[in-house]
């Protein structure tokens, strides 16, 4: 195991789970594992959705997040997707027995028509790092972890326009989009909500490093 470590294995690889939210998340290898930031992204849509909710996990992972929602409120529904068959497996190792359900595809290809203008919530860690900045992540993630978990295009906001524009479809209105970025994108984030029809602030905390775009569908 420690051989493993030093050779850039990420540890949680090597352990088998992520400590996240409180919770013990299983993870595997070829798995994007859950940072600690993104609890403040899972703080923030329990603010914001009401008791019985429906929540959509946007771009999952090992459905971390979706995973701590079901533990930390009484939704109604919780759907997680992400277009990595591995993470798809490892999702449905967290979500499932808490109730949730995970698909696999592109955004929201998957899911149910019939949720369609009914989602109270829709919360994505898309990818969104510049393709030009994977060449210089520690190589836990440049190696161990899938791109497509990590590479957001020449901006490294592809995939979080897509979810932004798909959004309005599916949410009820009044709804809400959360969407997990860095403190130096977050303008560009918060006008891709603008100009989707989303009334956009963004939330952040120091103490954890964490930026969250929150918009509100008019």
């Amino acid at each position: 195991m420690v051989a493993r470590r030093v050779s850039g294995v990420p540890l949680e690889i090597i352990l088998g789970y992520a400590e996240f939210h409180g919770l013990r998340i299983a993870v595997a290898p070829g798995v994007f594992v859950p940072r600690r930031r993104t609890e403040f992204l899972v703080d923030q849509a329990l603010a914001a959705g009401p008791a019985g909710a429906v929540i959509i996990d946007m771009c999952c992972g090992s459905g971390a997040v979706a995973a701590a929602l079901l533990s930390g409120s009484a939704p109604a529904e919780v759907y997680a997707i992400d277009i990595d068959p591995a993470a798809v497996a490892c999702a449905r190792q967290n979500v499932e027995p808490l109730g949730g359900a995970v698909f696999e595809g592109d955004l929201f290809d998957p899911l149910p028509a019939a949720l369609r203008g009914r989602v109270d919530v829709i919360v994505a860690n898309a990818p969104y790092v510049p393709t030009q900045d994977i060449s210089g992540m520690p190589p836990e993630a440049r190696i161990h972890e899938p791109r497509v978990a990590l590479d957001g295009g020449a901006d490294g906001l592809d995939v979080q326009r897509r979810v932004i524009a798909a959004s309005p479809g599916w949410l009820s209105g009044g709804g809400r989009l959360l969407i997990e970025t860095s403190a130096r994108q977050a303008p560009e984030t918060l006008d891709a909500f603008s100009r989707n029809g989303f009334d956009g602030r963004v939330a952040s905390s120091d103490e954890v490093a964490a930026t969250v775009v929150i918009g509100i569908r008019n």
